[in-house]
C-alpha cells in the first residue's frame, strides 16, 4: 500500500505542475494489479478545423507526442479518451485523419476499450509504438460538451508549433467593407483577443489559393499590392506569422509550414508588408449570379457532378454523371484532397469535411467510382486517379459526401426564432431594413420552412407552422413580410418571391405568424422503379367487386355513370415499393387524433395524399384519374440488422423506418390507375411520392418516377422506368420525345 500511495502522490504533484492533461486528472486512479506504473500519459486535442471539444487525439508518452491509429476504433475508445480530456463522455469519433495528419510517432493501434475503463492503459492494444499505420489513419474524437466536475484544464496548445485556427480577410476599400462576400483584403489570424497580420515575404499564389479556399472561394486572382502598401504604411501593424509556404492543396492555413514571430515583433517584416489576397467567387456568390450562372450553364452544358441531400449550401452526397446516368462515389480512400477538388469544381472553396458512410443519405442507381485519389491540384474530379466500380466493391451505405467552405454572406443575421422550446423551433422573425417583424403564414409550406431553416443554419425543415400563438414570447408584433413563395433551394427568405413593401395577409396578428421546427436529419423516400416495370399489367375488374374502391375514390369519375353492379373497369395495376434512404424516419404530419378510419379497408390513413399515380401524354397532359392517393404507412420489410418499428394493425404507429420499405402489392385494392377511358397510344406513367411536400425530406427532386408505356387497347408495355432526376438532361429529352412502340419488342 505504501508504494501505491507514494505513486498516487507523485502523480498528483505532476498534475498540479503541468498545463497538460494527465491520466486521472479528475481523480487519482489506483493501479491495477497487472500494470507497471509506466511513463505518465498526457492527452490533448489538435487539428483543424475544430471546436474545443473535438479534434485529433494526441498522447504524450516517453517524452514524445504521438497519435492513435483508427484501426478497429470504436465509440468505447472515444469514451475513455474523452474522460482523459476532461469531458464526461464521447458523442462520436472520426477516422482517416479528419482533423489533419499528425506528426511524429503513432503510439497506439488496434485499441479496444469497452468504454468503462479508467485509463487507456486498461484497454487492449498492440503495444506502445507498435503500429502498421500512417498518419492518414489518425483517429479523432468528438466529446460531449460537458466537463467532468472539478477537472482542471483547458486544451490550449502552447507549443512551438502553435495552432492557427481562425483566419479572416479584412477589407480596407471603403465600398468593399459593406459588401458581402468579402473577396479581397488583408489576411489576418486570431491572436489572443485580437487579430494579427502575416508578413508577405515569400508569399505566392499557392498561399493565396489556400486562403481563398478557406474563405469559400474556388480560386485566387492577382491583387494590386502597391495600393495596399500605401495604405498599410500608415497603419499600426501586429505581425504574427512569417515564412508561410503552402503547396496550394491544403484545406487550412495551419497545414502549411510557417514560423511565428517571438517576443517583440514591432520591427518584424521590414522587407515586406501584410499579406493581401484577392479571390474569385463561384457562380452562386458572384454579383448578378442568377443571370451569369444561366449563361455559363448554356455555354458549358450540363455539369457532370452535383451534391444531393444536404441541408446547407455546399454540402451533400457527391453524385457524378457517367453514360447519361447519375451515380454515387464509393468512400474507399475518400479524403479532404478529393473532397476539395469536388468543392472547387462546384464553385465553392476547399472542403471542411470529407464524409464517409452515407452521412448525407444513401443514393440510388449505380455507384460509378471508387478509390478516388486526387492530388488536390486537379480542375475536375474526372482528372483524378480513380477506379471504376465493380458490383462487389461497394454498397450505397458507403456513399461519399462533402461539406465545403462557402463565403460568409451574413444571411443568418437577418432571421431569428422566438418563443420555441429549443433552438430548433419558434416563430420566424426577419429583419427588413432596420426593423424586425413577423412573416405572414398565408401559403407558408414546407418549402418556405426549408429555406428558413437553411438560412438559420439549423438543418432541414421538420414542420411548417402556420399558427404560433403558443410561441408568442417576443415583443415583436408587426408583420414585415408576406406572400412568401420559395422554390426550396434559396439561401435566404429574401431571395424567394414575396410582396415586398405591399404587404397583404389574410390572417394578421402574431397568432397567425409563420413558424418552423427544424431538424439536423430528415427522411428521403424513393420508389423502387424496376418493380413497377416488372409488375405492371391490365385487369378488367367487375364492378360488383369495386364498391369499396368507389367509396375511397379509387375510380375515375365516369364510373359513377356505369350500370352498377354490371360491367367492369379497366385497371393498370402494379406494385409500389417505397424505400426510406434518408437519415430520419418518415412520419406522417398528422397526429393519431386526426387519422381517418377507412371502414372498407379496415385501417387508418395517416395522410390524405401520399402519392399521385398519373398517365400523361408526352406533352404532360393528364389522361387518367382514379387511383390510391392515401395510404397506411408501415414497415413491410427492412434491410439486414434494421428492426421494423411501424405497423398499421391495431391502431399502431405509422411511418417508414430508415433502411425499411413499405410495399403495396399489385393485387391490393386501389393499387392501380383506372384507364377505362384512356385511348390506345404512347404515354408516360408517372408516380410522385409526397407530392404536396407535407412531410419534410432531405431531397424532393427524387420523389418522382417515370416510365414509357404503350397501350394498344388490350395490352400495355411499361419500360424505361427511372427516378425523375436519375438521367442526364439529354437522356431525359430523349425519354420525353420517345416516338413510341411499333411492336412489343423493347430494345
Amino acid at each position: 500500500m505504501g508504494g501505491c500511495g507514494t505513486w498516487a502522490w507523485r502523480e498528483l504533484l505532476l498534475l498540479l505542475g503541468s498545463v497538460w492533461l494527465g491520466v486521472g486528472s479528475s481523480q487519482p486512479t489506483p493501479l491495477g494489479p497487472t500494470h507497471a506504473p509506466g511513463p505518465q500519459l498526457k492527452f490533448r486535442l489538435a487539428g483543424y478545423p475544430r471546436k474545443h471539444n473535438e479534434g485529433r487525439v494526441e498522447v504524450f508518452y516517453n517524452d514524445e507526442w504521438g497519435t492513435i491509429c483508427d484501426d478497429d476504433f470504436t465509440l468505447g475508445n472515444a469514451h475513455v479518451l474523452c474522460r482523459h480530456l476532461g469531458f464526461v463522455a464521447a458523442t462520436g469519433w472520426a477516422h482517416s485523419a479528419k482533423y489533419g495528419k499528425g506528426v511524429g510517432r503513432i503510439w497506439l493501434d488496434n485499441v479496444n476499450c469497452a468504454g468503462g475503463e479508467k485509463s487507456i492503459r486498461d484497454c487492449k492494444h498492440r503495444g506502445w509504438g507498435n503500429s502498421d499505420c500512417s498518419h492518414e489513419e489518425d483517429a479523432g474524437v468528438i466529446c460531449k460538451d460537458e466537463r467532468i466536475p472539478g477537472f482542471k484544464d483547458s486544451n490550449v496548445i502552447e507549443t512551438e508549433q502553435s495552432h492557427v485556427e481562425e483566419v479572416r480577410l479584412r477589407p480596407v476599400v471603403s465600398g468593399a467593407r459593406r459588401q458581402l462576400p468579402v473577396t479581397e483584403g488583408i489576411v489576418e489570424v486570431r491572436y489572443k483577443d485580437s487579430w494579427a497580420q502575416i508578413c508577405d515575404e515569400g508569399w505566392d499564389g499557392r498561399n493565396s489559393r489556400v486562403i481563398c479556399g478557406m474563405m469559400g472561394f474556388p480560386a485566387e486572382k492577382k491583387v494590386n499590392r502597391n495600393f495596399y502598401k500605401l495604405f498599410t504604411e500608415r497603419q499600426q501593424l501586429n505581425y504574427r506569422l512569417h515564412s508561410v509556404s503552402c503547396t496550394g492543396t491544403e484545406v487550412h492555413l495551419s497545414m502549411c509550414t510557417f514560423e511565428f514571430y517571438r517576443g517583440n515583433a514591432s520591427a518584424a517584416c521590414r522587407a515586406g508588408m501584410p499579406a493581401v489576397v484577392s479571390c474569385l467567387p463561384g457562380p452562386l456568390f458572384a454579383a448578378g449570379n442568377a443571370h451569369k450562372k444561366k449563361q455559363r450553364q448554356q455555354q458549358q452544358g450540363q455539369p457532370r457532378i452535383r451534391l444531393k441531400g444536404g441541408a446547407r449550401v455546399g454540402e451533400g452526397r457527391v453524385e457524378v454523371l457517367k453514360s447519361s446516368e447519375w451515380g454515387t462515389i464509393c468512400d474507399d480512400r475518400w479524403n479532404l484532397l478529393s473532397a476539395s477538388v469536388v468543392c472547387r469544381e462546384l464553385g465553392f472553396g476547399s472542403a471542411k469535411e470529407a464524409l464517409t458512410g452515407a452521412r448525407m443519405g444513401q443514393g440510388t442507381g449505380p455507384i460509378h467510382l471508387n478509390e478516388v485519389q486526387c492530388q488536390g491540384t486537379e480542375k475536375s474530379l474526372w482528372s483524378c486517379p480513380l477506379r471504376n466500380i465493380t458490383q462487389e466493391d461497394c454498397k450505397h451505405t458507403e456513399d461519399a459526401a462533402v461539406r465545403c467552405n462557402i463565403p460568409y454572406m451574413g444571411y443568418e443575421n437577418l432571421i431569428r426564432l422566438a418563443g420555441g422550446r429549443t433552438v430548433f423551433e419558434g416563430r420566424v422573425e426577419v429583419k427588413r431594413g432596420s426593423k424586425w417583424g413577423t412573416v405572414c403564414s398565408d401559403g407558408w409550406t414546407t418549402k418556405e420552412a426549408m429555406v428558413a431553416c437553411r438560412q438559420l443554419g439549423l438543418g432541414y425543415s421538420l414542420h411548417a407552422v402556420t399558427e404560433t400563438w403558443y410561441w408568442d414570447a417576443s415583443n415583436v408584433t408587426e408583420m414585415v413580410m408576406s406572400g412568401v413563395k420559395c422554390a426550396g433551394h434559396e439561401m435566404s427568405l429574401s431571395h424567394c418571391q414575396h410582396h415586398g413593401a405591399s404587404l397583404s395577409c389574410r390572417n394578421t396578428g402574431t397568432r397567425f405568424a409563420a413558424g418552423i421546427i427544424c431538424s439536423e436529419t430528415a427522411s428521403d423516400l424513393l420508389l423502387h422503379a424496376p418493380l413497377v416495370q416488372e409488375t405492371a399489367y391490365i385487369e378488367d375488374r367487375p364492378l360488383h367487386m369495386l364498391y369499396c374502391a368507389a367509396e375511397e375514390n379509387c375510380l375515375s369519375s365516369s364510373a359513377r355513370l356505369a350500370n352498377w353492379p354490371y360491367g367492369h373497369r379497366r385497371l393498370l395495376r402494379f406494385s409500389s415499393q417505397i424505400h426510406n434512404h434518408g437519415r430520419a424516419d418518415f412520419r406522417p404530419k398528422a397526429g393519431r387524433h386526426s387519422w381517418v378510419w377507412h371502414e372498407c379497408h379496415r385501417h387508418y390513413h395517416s395522410m390524405d395524399i401520399f402519392t399521385h399515380y398519373d398517365i400523361l401524354t408526352p406533352n404532360g397532359t393528364k389522361v387518367a384519374e382514379g387511383h390510391k392517393a392515401s395510404f397506411c404507412l408501415e414497415d413491410t420489410e427492412c434491410e439486414e440488422d434494421v428492426a421494423k418499428r411501424y405497423e398499421c394493425a391495431n391502431f399502431g404507429e405509422q411511418g417508414i423506418t430508415v433502411g425499411c420499405w413499405d410495399l403495396y402489392r399489385h393485387d391490393i385494392d386501389c393499387q392501380w390507375i383506372d384507364i377505362t377511358d384512356v385511348k390506345p397510344g404512347n404515354y408516360i406513367l408517372q408516380v410522385v411520392i409526397n407530392p404536396n411536400f407535407e412531410v419534410a425530406e432531405s431531397d424532393f427532386t427524387n420523389n418522382a418516377m417515370k416510365c414509357n408505356c404503350k397501350y394498344d387497347g388490350h395490352r400495355i408495355w411499361v419500360h424505361s422506368c427511372h427516378i425523375g432526376d436519375a438521367l442526364s438532361e439529354e437522356a431525359n429529352k430523349r425519354f420525353e420525345q420517345y416516338p413510341g412502340q411499333l411492336n412489343n419488342q423493347i430494345s
